[in-house]
């Protein structure tokens, strides 16, 4: 463990979920090693594991081998294992604005979020797509750090050997293309060149930017789209001086060869970019919000509902996502 560093903080996510189950099998899987975290959620989830109740984030690392450090809720928290509700919609959400606090004011080395049942939030009110667009919610009027040129929350999927940012996220197909313009794809290529930088230690970093249509619109005959928004981008983002090539056709990027040729991969749909990293690294990548004055990493799955409380649930997301999170802060406090 990181001697006198700030422990991370962990949400609690859909308490009906697999996030207290996933939560209990990465301490029991980190406990010794580290890194040290600790969870806000009512200590009540937690049945399977020794936990502490601490008053503060800096109680948490002392006694981290031994316990599950737990910085309780100010509410109880009843919730039926394989079940989402919007009676725990309030302490869902007030677990992350809780660990987002307590990383804008350094004590918490960063944030990691358990997975949320959107549709049981929004039935409750919250009126945001998803963490993504939440976080950058509470942390817009934090001061960014002095290596980021620029903000906005952008969603990157990190896995072992392959890095994805969807330009457009949660949004139909239609509203996805309705929505490209180059100013969005160049405003993505330089929050995401920036990020490279300075919390994955990549000095130059080499962007591939996709196509939108079937072999890149194939000269026009396929769709005008690459031509018309994608390739006048990519020239922005060069003049710029950002390494950035393509539009490549999305079917020839992710295969083995072509991973060598850059350090990620800018899709311009959701599923362009997912089901890759999915695809490749399904239980190890991890979601990792850029363009945030913190750190926030995420398992890169749901709630999963279906299997919560089986045998089937595996945290090796999580645990990827808590030992990503510690890396990417011990690069912030070197810069």
């Amino acid at each position: 463990m990181t001697e006198g560093a700030p422990p991370l903080a962990l949400t609690m996510g859909e308490p009906g979920g697999v996030g207290p189950q996933i939560t209990e099998i990465a301490w029991r899987t980190l406990r010794e090693s580290g890194p040290a975290f600790f969870v806000i959620a009512d200590p009540r989830l937690f049945a399977s594991v020794e936990t502490k109740v601490i008053a503060h984030p800096a109680d948490a690392s002392g006694l981290f081998q031994s316990a599950l450090p737990v910085l309780p809720l100010d509410e109880t928290v009843n919730a039926k294992t394989g079940h989402a509700s919007q009676a725990t919609a309030g302490a869902v959400i007030n677990s992350i604005e809780r660990a987002t606090a307590l990383a804008l004011a350094g004590e918490a080395a960063g944030v990691v979020t358990n997975p949320i049942q959107k549709s049981a939030l929004m039935a409750a009110g919250f009126s945001f797509p998803g963490h993504t667009e939440f976080l950058e919610h509470l942390t817009a009027e934090a001061e960014m750090p002095a290596a980021a040129r620029h903000r906005s929350a952008i969603m990157m999927l990190a896995g072992p050997d392959l890095r994805t940012v969807p330009v457009t996220v949660h949004k139909s197909v239609t509203d996805a293309i309705k929505a490209l313009r180059p100013t969005l794809i160049v405003k993505t290529g330089l929050i995401v060149a920036d990020a490279l930088r300075r919390d994955f230690a990549i000095a130059e970093p080499r962007l591939a930017l996709s196509g939108l249509n079937p072999h890149a619109g194939e000269d026009g005959a396929l769709g005008m789209e690459d031509q018309l928004i994608i390739a006048p981008a990519i020239d922005e983002l060069q003049a710029l001086g950002v390494n950035a090539t393509g539009p490549a056709p999305a079917d020839t990027m992710f295969h083995a060869e072509a991973r060598t040729n850059y350090d990620a991969a800018l899709c311009m749909l959701h599923d362009q970019a997912l089901i890759p990293a999915k695809t490749l690294a399904f239980h190890e990548a991890v979601n990792v919000t850029l363009g945030l004055p913190i750190i926030r990493t995420s398992p890169d799955h749901g709630t999963a509902l279906q299997i919560a409380g089986t045998d089937r649930v595996r945290a090796d997301s999580l645990i990827a996502a808590i030992r990503l999170a510690d890396r990417l802060a011990q690069g912030r406090r070197r810069t």
